[in-house]
């Protein structure tokens, strides 16, 4: 979503932090083209001005410490407003209120409204183990409310029966009244929306609003808005009174500006993004992760929540194993493969890596992309059990009947080959005497509580992050930025690598990967 400005940005304040001094000239010559990129990525203008404002008020009168370049400052600075503008701290919905807590979601039509109130609903059934109720109070568009039916039916939540005639405001009330005789902990509204805004859209909102006092009222806005979604917020926000925003298609070629603009014209929170059509693709917004990405910085935390999400703690605990006895076959290099594709391919991976942002592009145009994986899982996938569990076995005769099942030649399979028999060789060394039981340390806790555990232990003294919950984690890595530790500077880390993750900043349960076709090696 937001790679346009991170390009934009990133580029502008590379040409700063190389220099030894910064004159006012040059402050001013960047904040210029910082206005244009954003600019550009559809921010309001009002937004763009404050913004730059604050930047350069904060820029004139900053003190400059001894240790860091004037170039370094001024990121500091336009990273520091870009998290203010966004919101400093992430907010998630509020149920501190007596049940059942009225959840009513507002906006236009076609943002989203029904599949994020079912997205929602879903979430708070699976991660809050709370009792939900859906109610759709669309009774324009047609099938809207067997829509929201359909949807509670696939993820398992209740809706509220349909009954023909029944007016917004009614249907509210009956909602409310279900979910307190049914003991439900929530009651998502799904109100209706229009093409524009116009008054009796916001008469029924406010009438539906005194019939049901909810406790939070979420704005359902499309990310892909742009500047119009500064007006949407406001009218909305006026005129109903909004207590936080969700934006979705988070996952489009969108610029971003409407979720810098929404949020810093209402002054309210984003609470939520989504970030794909499935019901689990929805995710809580952190501002200081968005801004860490935007400028380039990677996004440890997030990369280790989405690691503890998509690895299967019993197969890591499994392979750790395997690997601690030297065994790394063929069917464990196509497990490593997937899981690095459930967690967004390598340009994902790359995207929330600090200083890494950049290598997508050189990676792609290595032919490094995650196509890549899709081709060495369909060769894994037409070898024999046999050939998987002991790849010595596969002679020519074989490689090109493999080469013929999988839609490639011999030369892909013999770079797999080779890619497979260094990670081998890697474990061997690792889990035997030599490594003193490394990888043992590096994979043995992933079956703890986040899936993750014992990874940090005794890589260069970093603590064990599978102790640690999210909020610790953030507060580790802000303590490492208030200390002037830049990302890819720590000590113990093997340069670059990620804390607790060992030497080469490998992922848990993605065996780091070396020798990739396509990479240059270190000289």
């Amino acid at each position: 979503m937001f790679e346009t400005l991170q390009d934009r940005l990133g580029s502008i304040l590379n040409g700063l932090t190389g220099r030894g001094s910064l004159s006012e000239a040059d402050v001013s010559a960047a904040l210029r083209e910082v206005r244009r990129a954003l600019l550009e990525a559809d921010v309001a203008l009002e937004v763009v001005r404050s913004f730059t404002d604050a930047v350069r008020e904060k820029a004139v009168g900053a003190e400059i410490l001894k240790s860091i370049k004037p170039g370094q400052m001024v990121v500091k600075l336009v990273h520091d407003e870009l998290i203010s503008m966004l919101g400093s701290e992430g907010v998630s919905i509020d149920l501190n209120a007596a049940a059942p807590v009225v959840i009513m979601m507002v906006g236009l039509q076609g943002s989203g409204k029904t599949t994020t109130s079912g997205k929602i609903a879903n979430r708070l059934k699976t991660r809050d183990k709370k009792k939900v109720l859906m109610a759709s109070l669309d009774t324009r568009r047609p099938a809207a409310q067997e829509q929201l039916r359909q949807l509670g039916v696939q993820a398992g939540i209740d809706t509220l029966p349909i009954i023909a005639g029944q007016s917004p405001t009614d249907i509210a009330s009956r909602a409310v009244q279900a979910a307190k005789l049914g003991g439900h902990d929530v009651v998502i509204l799904d109100t209706a929306g229009r093409t524009h805004i116009d008054e009796p859209l916001m008469i029924e909102m406010a009438e539906i609003k005194r019939k049901s006092n909810p406790h939070e009222i979420l704005l359902v806005a499309d990310a892909l808005t742009g500047q119009d979604a500064v007006n949407l917020a406001r009218n909305f926000d006026d005129r109903v009174g909004i207590t936080g925003l969700v934006l979705t298609r988070m996952d489009g070629d969108g610029r971003g500006g409407a979720a810098l603009s929404m949020r810093a014209v209402t002054g309210k929170p984003i609470k939520l993004i989504g970030v794909g059509e499935k019901m689990g693709e929805l995710e809580e917004f952190h501002p200081r992760r968005v801004a860490d990405r935007i400028l380039g910085m990677g996004d440890i935390v997030s990369l280790v929540e989405m690691a503890a999400e998509n690895i299967d703690a019993e197969k890591a605990a499994a392979m750790a194993a395997k690997m601690a006895k030297g065994k790394f076959d063929l069917n464990d290099l196509a497990d490593q493969l997937r899981q690095m594709q459930k967690m967004g391919g390598m340009g994902g991976i790359m995207g929330l890596m600090p200083g890494m942002a950049g290598m997508k592009d050189k990676m792609s145009a290595a032919g490094l992309d995650d196509k890549l994986f899709g081709r060495q899982i369909a060769i894994i996938n037409s070898m024999t059990k046999a050939e998987r569990a002991n790849p010595d076995l596969l002679k020519h005769s074989r490689k090109k009947r493999i080469a013929a099942g999988s839609g490639t030649d011999a030369a892909d399979i013999n770079k797999l080959l080779k890619m497979h028999r260094q990670m081998a060789d890697m474990m061997k060394m690792m889990g035997g005497k030599k490594g003193g039981g490394m990888m043992k340390q590096m994979m043995g806790g992933l079956a703890g509580k986040m899936g993750l555990g014992g990874l940090g232990g005794g890589m260069g003294g970093m603590p064990d992050l599978s102790k640690m919950d999210p909020k610790q984690l953030e507060a580790l890595a802000k303590q490492a930025e208030a200390a002037g530790i830049k990302p890819g500077s720590m000590p113990g880390l093997g340069g670059g690598g990620l804390p607790g993750l060992g030497g080469g900043g490998r992922l848990p349960g993605l065996g780091g990967l070396p020798g990739l076709p396509g990479l240059p090696k270190k000289k």
